[in-house]
């Protein structure tokens, strides 16, 4: 599926083809919650790297999260976390350690979205207080990262495109 996205401003707009394009993953991560900002957490998507077309890549800038850990030296993330410098729309996450990836950001995409059966929600152990989890019947809940990967959530609900 081509996922067409773009900032709030629309100094940028993408588009990147998606065999996973269910917006199904809640992430209550600290860096997701403070770089999104929506409902305190973040819906990534996965998407093929080598397919991603970028216009206005001039206002594109990328932001390096902090790994802050309790008893742990900071560290600097690999991962790009890429926004418009004009607007500071969160647009995709780019990870050096699956090349092959982007994971665009569901709350930058324009094309409509398929409706997913069931949520993950991760990362609950970083949940902001305020923050009240939705409870669905089928959705699952993790303090963690789970094992199951968006390309096998989307095999095992066989919603892959």
């Amino acid at each position: 599926m081509r996922l067409e996205g773009s900032c709030h401003c629309g100094a940028i707009s993408f588009s990147v083809e998606s065999a996973h394009p269910y917006p199904y993953q809640r992430c209550y991560c600290s860096i997701c919650r403070k770089t999104q900002g929506g409902g305190g957490y973040s819906i990534n998507l996965g998407g093929a790297a080598a397919s991603l077309k970028v216009r206005g890549r001039k206002h594109l800038r990328i932001y390096h999260a902090k790994m802050r850990e309790p008893g742990k030296r900071t560290r600097t993330s690999s991962a790009e976390r890429c926004f418009c410098g004009e607007c500071g729309s969160a647009l995709w996450l780019y990870s050096p350690e699956w090349p092959e990836l982007i994971h665009p950001f569901a709350s930058a995409i324009d094309t409509p979205l398929p409706v997913p059966p069931e949520h993950t929600h991760l990362l609950l152990d970083s949940k902001a207080s305020w923050v009240e989890v939705e409870k669905h019947p089928r959705d699952q809940y993790f303090q963690h990262y789970p094992e199951e990967s968006i390309a096998d959530w989307h095999r095992r609900l066989d919603l892959e495109r």
